[in-house]
């Protein structure tokens, strides 16, 4: 059966991580990370088509994400 507390609950948890989430991208975006700058990103133009692939930034964002939220879960299920 469906249980609104176990419902309520995971909404706020949710809410709180992307509140995390926005916050630091909004600090990164103030202290000149260079996400989609570093080498490993790639950029391609043909004449006025231009194609970014961020390949290493989101392997550097992945390895952290997923460092976060093993801890996360860790500590929720102690």
């Amino acid at each position: 059966m469906f249980d609104l507390s176990t419902a309520g609950r995971g909404i706020a948890i949710l809410g709180l991580a992307l509140t995390l989430v926005g916050g630091l991208i909004w600090i990164a975006g103030r202290t000149d990370i260079p996400l989609g700058k570093i080498p490993g990103d790639f950029r391609f133009q043909i004449g006025s088509v231009s194609c970014f692939l961020p390949l290493a930034s989101s392997i550097i964002l992945s390895v952290l994400l997923t460092i976060v939220l093993n801890l996360i879960l860790r500590w929720l299920n102690k």
